[in-house]
């Protein structure tokens, strides 16, 4: 007589052991079509598990119920193999990692359609479906304001349409792939995000390489997952890090403690009376911020509270010791779609004076290149001794310029406020913090009178 709980155990382990099989030749599949995914599709292990339904990723492992993976791969293996990528798409993006604050249920439609939208335009035999009328609908709709469907992008398009309920439910269904339960990693171990984000940025960062090195060789449709990992490789910058590239080496009026040896100072002191053999250098060689542009986007998006946060922020940061000159050459420019305003600083009474009377100026649209062509302008004129940089403090909707200049630039955001998915390859992020702009419009009005540039 055979045992009923020996028998359905053996079941259960001849399932999972399909379910690895399907999985196995799902990952083999894909990797003969996208070589460049090779480490990235065997860094995700296999795990049954019964007490949620579906399929999900936590970064490190894929859990899957067999019952549902055993009944997806009978409707054809190229819906395994779509939500497969669609998994390990969501891990390279670093979805999971980048919430931050937004809402969970929209930010999670967003990270779908992000994905989604990656693997229907590589047109691969294994992956391949006919896509729904709907889904083209929404995907030209997007890509009107997008040039890449990345998930910051999307969730900022979703947030400005505030779609109702039942809209959102179905777009959910015509995206939906895998379960997002399993992204929010046990607190026990609070290291565990960071491990993960590093491996999938590595990951990223060397598929991107690989591709590129490709050149011409790699197929046209991959070159839609080319643009969204060059997006989420762009570098974020540290605001203050950043201000540090405008600096340049000069030499100020002041003792250089450094160079000065006091054994020849005292010996001389004690052999002549008063007559030092050596003196300490009234001038020192110093690293320091002396001419640079901030540019504000004054248009109907960026509100003139934030904007003046901004400048509060700025010049709090630059009124830090050893940060620039006591003489500097700063524009404030403000600019829609066209310049409004140049005001030029050149010390810190002019700049306390122009933030007491600050007010932002246009209320246009928003179009970036006549400030750039403005600043050519000015370095035409020879109004910068050595402009290495330029801010540009924005929401990031707006006409980008396509030429990059001989200096650094920036675009500056607010975290949660911005669309970054057409800012230049060529030029650098800062992100701020929110809460970083409220505090230094709290306090830079006290602190800036014991401060000097």
């Amino acid at each position: 007589m055979v045992d009923p709980v020996r028998h359905r155990q053996l079941e259960e382990l001849n399932q999972v052991e399909l379910c690895t099989r399907i999985l196995f030749n799902a990952r083999n599949e894909l990797y003969l079509n996208l070589r460049f995914l090779d480490v990235s599709l065997g860094s995700l292990g296999y795990e049954a598990r019964t007490d949620s339904r579906g399929m999900g990723t936590d970064g490190f492992v894929i859990y899957y119920h067999p019952d549902d993976l055993c009944r997806l791969f009978t409707q054809g293996r190229v819906l395994v193999n779509r939500c497969y990528l669609h998994m390990v798409l969501h891990c390279l993006f670093c979805h999971m990692d980048t919430r931050g604050t937004r809402k969970e249920e929209d930010w999670n439609l967003a990270c779908d359609i992000a994905v989604e939208s990656v693997i229907d335009g590589l047109y691969l035999r294994c992956i391949h479906r006919q896509m729904s009328l709907y889904r083209q609908d929404w995907y030209g709709r997007l890509k009107k304001r997008l040039p890449v469907l990345n998930a910051e992008g999307v969730y900022h398009i979703l947030q400005e349409m505030d779609l109702p309920q039942k809209q959102k439910e179905r777009l959910r269904a015509e995206f939906f792939a895998d379960d997002h339960g399993d992204w929010n990693l046990p607190s026990e171990n609070p290291k565990l995000p960071m491990v993960r984000q590093n491996q999938w940025n590595k990951n990223r960062e060397q598929i991107q390489t690989e591709m590129e090195t490709m050149g011409n060789q790699q197929d046209e449709q991959s070159k839609s997952l080319l643009e969204h990992i060059q997006v989420e490789n762009r570098e974020r910058y540290d605001y203050k890090k950043f201000l540090r590239k405008f600096s340049v080496l000069k030499e100020e009026m002041q003792v250089d403690p450094d160079s000065f040896d006091y054994v020849f100072y005292t010996y001389g002191m004690s052999l002549y009376g008063n007559m030092p053999l050596v003196e300490p250098l009234e001038t020192k060689e110093v690293s320091r911020i002396e001419d640079f542009v901030i540019v504000i986007d004054t248009s109907m998006s960026c509100s003139g509270e934030l904007v003046r946060r901004f400048l509060e922020e700025t010049y709090d940061v630059l009124c830090e010791s050893d940060s620039y000159f006591r003489k500097v050459n700063i524009h404030i420019l403000q600019c829609d779609e066209q310049v409004r305003q140049d005001q030029k600083i050149t010390s810190r009474e002019e700049m306390e004076a122009y933030l007491r009377d600050f007010t932002v100026i246009g209320q246009g649209g928003t179009d970036f290149r006549p400030a750039f062509a403005y600043v050519d302008q000015m370095m035409g004129r020879g109004e910068f001794h050595r402009l290495r940089g330029l801010l540009y403090f924005t929401d990031g909707a707006g006409i980008y310029p396509v030429k990059q200049r001989v200096y650094d630039t920036a675009f500056v955001f607010v975290k949660d406020q911005y669309t970054d998915i057409s800012v230049p390859a060529w030029a650098m992020k800062v992100i701020l913090e929110p809460g970083q702009l409220i505090e230094s419009g709290a306090d830079t009005g006290k602190e800036g009178e014991n401060r000097g540039l």
